[in-house]
């Protein structure tokens, strides 16, 4: 068996011979002849005169293997108690169809489509007939704010709108297509078309002429073939929020995302075809893309898209539920999702009450993993728990556990090592690399892999200046971390969360690890707020285990201590509240720059992505309690 160390070294002595070696588990209409086309540096393409379909290999090619019947997608919604699967027969006819209406209604290869769908197969449906004609998928998050669907329309300027006339929450009902309605309003680009999906819980009122029935749209026209795209033409564009407020469109190329995810299924997941793979995220984030639509069913692999949430749909048991009954060998999720089950069912007495057997690894993803969230979980599942790091930019992972490689020692707080492709460094302000165990800017050497972004949707200097100057000859990851002495990666905070105390660079991260380990507390967060005397310090939210019934007060005094112990007095953390919940975004990402701005008394623009504007509220109290923003 090959060992990670011999293929890492394998990809660094070359680099090209690596990557022409792995396009080979893909279909081409016409194979390229090289791997990498740097002749327009820093704007790399791979596999540039290549032509393929990537509906082609996520779906066709497995039927003509003749493995139209094996089960492509399981539907599971708890939400409208419903479970259903398709299969890659099934699959390739309900897309060819679509991607034929498409066409028959205009839609050609480079023409852009936005989706905006909640968690039903027919999201991955849409994005696959589009991937099948050649069209830009822009699939946006259901529910996402009006204005901020007008903004991605009038980015991408699609042909047309793909969406569903609701999305299902706990004991909701959210309005999709009024939102579609007022973005269009607000929007200066015009569709010339919407497909609406409709769903038997609220059906929309269609404008005649402009909206079509899902259904009544496929009526009567001829399915599509897939046509052959040039590897390195986007695929997909992915927009995620940039600091201006503009979101930044992430461009996925068709050959490169087809050949890294492949190449992920089998290294870094240990999957084969036929095996049950459940990412559990949403089609609206680069997880739901790279991970339940695209690298599954490349793979030729069961992929699951729940309608659900970790708890509350019924309870903190519905992934055991979803895992046993569906055979799910594989479960991505992110560590929110299991800081919630946790903190609902501390004991894990749901965890005994299903057949988990099935069950081979949990790998997590999206933000840090703390060590007491992969404790708590190893000893619930009694299974390898994998953190790994990555980006909506790069599309899988940056540094991983290869698993189906090797399983290398988990060494908790690290997601492990740099897979191939990436040549990962640890740089001081001036772009020099530092010795290992110092904390710096985490930036990967030129050129990135294939499948990562190759530039931003029509903003190639906005790619340059966000990605690029900071550290010539360097993609800025805009994390902060280091690297142990084995070559382990550590990511300690987003480069803007690492705070200076009095002149120490200290990692909000490290602090956030030691008060996780506290028995009473199920989450955390730590922000740096303005300090007159010491220029920032730390300021700690937490969020209790259900049914502690302790003071706060007390809690807080033995947190305080708890990191006065283990980072230190230099750390000068005395600032902490009890709070009932965080604010995140709907992936679950803890929106601590927004904390920090509300600490200081600083106006902030309302992020897109947050999932209960009611929870900045709470932060203010909270921090008021604390007399911030200070009056000094």
């Amino acid at each position: 068996m090959t060992t990670y160390k011999e293929v890492y070294e394998g990809w660094r002595a070359d680099p090209e011979g690596f990557w022409v070696e792995a396009a080979k588990a893909i279909d081409w209409t016409t194979p390229p002849t090289r791997a990498l086309d740097d002749a327009n540096a820093p704007f790399y393409r791979w596999y540039a005169d290549g032509e393929c379909n990537t509906c082609w290999n996520a779906v066709d090619r497995h039927v003509e293997a003749g493995h139209g019947d094996r089960v492509a997608i399981i539907h599971d919604s708890p939400i409208t108690h419903s479970k259903h699967e398709i299969t890659y027969a099934e699959l390739r006819d309900r897309v060819a169809s679509l991607a034929g209406a498409l066409r028959a209604k205009g839609v050609e290869k480079g023409d852009r489509v936005i989706i905006y769908m909640p968690m039903v197969p027919e999201a991955l449906e849409a994005m696959l007939a589009c991937a099948r004609i050649g069209a830009v998928h822009s699939v946006v998050f259901g529910g996402f704010a009006a204005h901020e669907l007008a903004v991605r329309i009038d980015d991408a300027t699609p042909k047309a709108i793909i969406a569903a006339s609701c999305g299902l929450e706990p004991g909701r009902v959210v309005h999709y297509k009024p939102l579609v309605e007022a973005a269009i309003e607000q929007s200066k680009h015009k569709p010339d078309f919407c497909v609406i999906f409709q769903r038997e819980q609220e059906v929309a009122k269609l404008i005649e002429g402009r909206d079509h029935d899902w259904h009544a749209f496929q009526y009567g026209t001829e399915p599509a073939e897939c046509v052959p795209v040039g590897g390195a033409d986007p695929l997909y564009i992915l927009y995620t929020s940039g600091t201006t407020g503009q979101p930044k469109g992430v461009v996925r190329p068709n050959a490169g995302h087809m050949v890294a995810l492949l190449w992920t299924m089998k290294n870094i997941y240990g999957v084969e075809a036929g095996d049950v793979y459940w990412a559990a995220s949403d089609v609206g984030w680069v997880v739901g893309h790279s991970y339940i639509a695209y690298a599954p069913l490349l793979a030729g692999c069961t992929t699951i898209v729940f309608e659900g949430k970790p708890v509350g749909t019924p309870d903190a048991g519905t992934f055991w539920r979803v895992i046993s009954e569906h055979g799910v060998k594989v479960l991505f999720t992110a560590p929110t999702a299991f800081r919630a089950i946790k903190r609902e069912d501390p004991k894990g007495e749901f965890v005994g009450k299903y057949d988990l057997s099935c069950l081979k690894t949990l790998f997590l993803a999206g933000e840090r993993a703390d060590p007491p969230t992969i404790e708590w979980a190893q000893k619930q599942l009694k299974v390898p728990v994998i953190d790994h790091w990555w980006q909506t930019e790069t599309g899988y992972a940056i540094a991983a556990n290869p698993v189906g490689l090797e399983m290398l020692p988990v060494k908790l707080g690290s997601p492990t090592v740099p897979m191939p492709g990436y040549d990962v460094q640890i740089l001081d302000e001036a772009g020099h690399p530092l010795p290992a165990g110092t904390l710096g800017a985490i930036a990967v050497k030129l050129p990135l892999p294939p499948g990562t972004l190759p530039t931003l949707w029509n903003a190639d200097d906005r790619f340059k200046k966000s990605y690029l100057t900071t550290f010539p000859g360097y993609y800025e990851t805009g994390d902060a971390g280091m690297m142990d002495e084995d070559g382990y990666l550590y990511i300690m905070a987003r480069t803007d969360d690492v705070i200076n105390v009095a002149g120490h660079r200290l990692s909000t991260g490290a602090m956030e690890e030691v008060l996780a380990s506290h028995q009473d507390v199920a989450e955390c967060a730590v922000i740096g707020v303005a300090d007159e005397l010491k220029g920032q310090l730390p300021m700690g939210f937490l969020c209790l285990n259900a049914g502690c019934n302790r003071p706060h007060d007390e809690i807080v005094r033995e947190c305080v201590a708890l990191v006065r112990n283990e980072i230190g007095p230099v750390a000068a953390f005395k600032l902490a509240v009890v709070v009932p919940r965080l604010p995140k975004t709907r992936t679950g990402k803890i929106l601590r720059g927004t904390m920090s701005r509300i600490a200081d008394g600083e106006s902030f623009k309302m992020p897109a992505t947050i999932d209960d504007p009611a929870i900045l509220d709470e932060v203010k109290e909270a921090v008021g309690t604390l007399g911030y923003p200070s009056q000094a």
